[in-house]
């Protein structure tokens, strides 16, 4: 158990790779309770949650969601959040669980519009099933018709008997489903969860191996990947910005950006020496500082220490020999095309 945001939170349970293998090959259960939840209703909740994210919330159909990122005026991110639609004057938001009460605020504060922001996290538990057997578990457990959740799409319904937002949606890179229940029946879910996987071996999961999946999908990581500091544009992630849909918080400025050209952006590399290349060492080309590691591990599925890192833009393209700093010792490295990682649909 360590401290993540606040939070108690299991590195593993039984070891990372076993957990990791059981959501790439049947499934495992992740208790994601810290993330947080800000619900944004009224007859202008379009428009504001428009306005402080960026994709195009007008495109959101009722029961659908989609990755996007809430930004500061200079253009780099709060947070990175999901957002569901469920009605046309309510957005139900899944937040970073360090991040919520940053995210609330920015978000009361460029509230200008006729809508009320709500600080809901004490009313959520959430639970993620993830892996090719994710949804014969769940099935098991609601009368919802799983089949009909197309991915990045959700459904209110019941879960064991209690209300439940069963979302199509995950952190892995494998198919699986987020559910949103009342706290005090997470226990309870959960243990229902585990007899229902049994038979695929279920497995409950710790932050370990949500991070080895993770990256292996190139999902990234608060924190890591993305901070205030950086820019959607620079972190590879242009698809969930959408410049033509209006005026949004943090749109001049990645304009300014785009016109001006980017000087870094995110890249995935592989390890050629010994070593695995760690969160914050230093990359070199031909010798001299260029760039920093964000995230780096073994990846149990794809067989090779891999990792992400910053280069100079006319540098960050697959092919690129780097070195990675491990222990003062400059080690031979590739940059590499991602997802390290992409499941066969």
């Amino acid at each position: 158990m360590v401290d993540f945001g606040g939070w108690d939170m299991p590195v593993q349970y039984s070891g990372i790779i076993e957990e990791h293998n059981a959501v790439r090959t049947s499934v495992g259960v992740f208790d994601v309770s810290h993330m947080g939840e800000i619900e944004i209703r009224g007859p202008e909740a379009a428009r504001l949650t428009d306005f402080v994210t960026t994709n195009a919330v007008a495109k959101l159909k009722t029961g659908q969601a989609h990755y996007s990122g809430l930004l500061y005026d200079h253009g780099g991110f709060v947070d990175d959040i999901l957002v569901h639609k469920v009605a046309d004057d309510h957005y139900f938001l899944c937040v970073n669980a360090s991040n919520q009460d940053k995210d609330f605020e920015h978000i009361r504060v460029q509230n200008r519009f006729d809508a009320v922001v709500d600080f809901s996290s004490d009313r959520y538990a959430q639970l993620a099933i993830q892996g090719p057997q994710a949804r014969a578990t769940v099935q098991k457990l609601t009368p919802v018709d799983l089949s009909g959740i197309k991915y990045y799409w959700f459904a209110d319904g019941e879960v064991c008997g209690i209300p439940a937002r069963i979302a199509h949606t995950g952190y892995t890179g494998e198919d699986g489903f987020e559910l949103y229940v009342a706290p005090a029946e997470a226990q309870r879910i959960w243990n229902e969860l585990m007899q229902a996987g049994a038979e695929f071996g279920i497995k409950p999961c710790g932050l370990g191996a949500r991070n080895t999946l993770r990256l292996e999908a190139k999902m990234a990581l608060y924190g890591h990947e993305i901070d205030a500091s950086i820019s959607p544009l620079e972190a590879d992630l242009n698809w969930i910005v959408k410049l033509d849909k209006g005026d949004f918080v943090g749109r001049d400025a990645l304009l300014k950006q785009k016109e001006a050209g980017l000087t870094r952006k995110l890249v995935g590399f592989e390890m050629c020496g010994r070593g695995i290349g760690r969160d914050g060492y230093e990359v070199l080309l031909d010798g001299a500082p260029a760039g920093w590691v964000t995230s780096g591990s073994p990846g149990p599925t794809v067989g090779r220490n891999i990792g992400l890192c910053y280069l100079p833009i006319d540098k960050a393209q697959p092919g690129q020999a780097i070195q990675i700093m491990i222990r003062n010792q400059p080690v031979d490295a590739v940059t590499v095309e991602t997802p390290f990682y992409k499941r066969a649909k």
